[in-house]
C-alpha cells in the first residue's frame, strides 16, 4: 500500500498547479467577470444597507429561522411581495487579495492531501498512469466543483457561474489526475 508520506511530491506539485491555472482563469481569461450582475441602482442599495449598518455575515430576507415559521402566511405573503435575497457582508475597506489567496493555497494543499488519501486506499503502488489519473481526477472535480451545486439548487445561485466553475473544476482535476498519474510510486 502507498503510504501518504510517499505522496508529498503530488500534492504539493497538485497544490501549486491548481492555484496558478486559477489565477490564470481569473486573472487572464476572466470569464468568471460576469458570475455577479449589477443592481439597477448601486448607490441606493449601498445607501439603505449603510444606513442600516449590516455587520459582516450572511443574511436572508425575508427570514425565518424555522419549517413552521416558513409556512405561514406572513412569510408567504413576503416571499410573494419581494424581494427575496440571499446575500453575504462582506467587511468593508480595500480588497486585501494576499489574505484569500493564502487561505486558497491552503485549501488546495487539504484537497491534494485527500485525494491522495482516496487514491492510496483505492490504488497499490506501480499502478498505470491512466488509473491514477482517473481516480485522482475525479476525486480533485469532487471536491473542487460538486460542493457549489446545491447552492444553484437551494439558493438559486445562477447556473451559469455554477457551469463555469465545474469548468473549473474539470481543468483542476485533469492537472492534478496528471500530476499524481505522473508521480505515483513504483511497485
Amino acid at each position: 500500500m502507498v503510504t501518504l508520506p510517499a505522496l508529498w511530491l503530488p500534492i504539493l506539485l497538485s497544490a501549486v498547479a491548481v492555484f496558478i491555472a486559477s489565477s490564470l482563469i481569473h486573472m487572464v481569461l476572466q470569464y468568471h467577470n460576469t458570475d455577479f450582475r449589477r443592481l439597477p441602482d448601486e448607490e441606493a442599495a449601498r445607501r439603505a444597507l449603510s444606513a442600516l449598518k449590516v455587520a459582516p455575515g450572511d443574511y436572508a430576507m425575508p427570514y425565518c429561522s424555522t419549517m413552521k415559521e416558513a409556512g405561514t402566511d406572513e412569510y408567504g405573503a413576503k416571499r410573494k411581495e419581494g424581494p427575496v435575497v440571499i446575500m453575504t457582508v462582506m467587511k468593508p475597506g480595500p480588497m486585501v487579495v494576499t489574505g484569500a489567496l493564502t487561505k486558497w493555497f491552503g485549501f488546495v494543499l487539504i484537497v491534494g492531501v485527500f485525494i491522495a488519501y482516496v487514491t492510496r486506499l483505492s490504488l497499490p503502488a506501480g499502478a498505470e498512469y491512466l488509473l491514477v489519473h482517473r481516480v485522482a481526477g475525479t476525486a480533485a472535480f469532487m471536491a473542487y466543483g460538486l460542493g457549489a451545486v446545491p447552492q444553484s439548487i437551494w439558493y438559486e445561485k445562477n447556473w451559469k457561474a455554477t457551469f463555469k466553475g465545474l469548468f473549473d473544476a474539470l481543468i483542476y482535476g485533469l492537472i492534478t489526475g496528471g500530476i499524481f498519474g505522473w508521480l505515483w510510486p513504483a511497485a
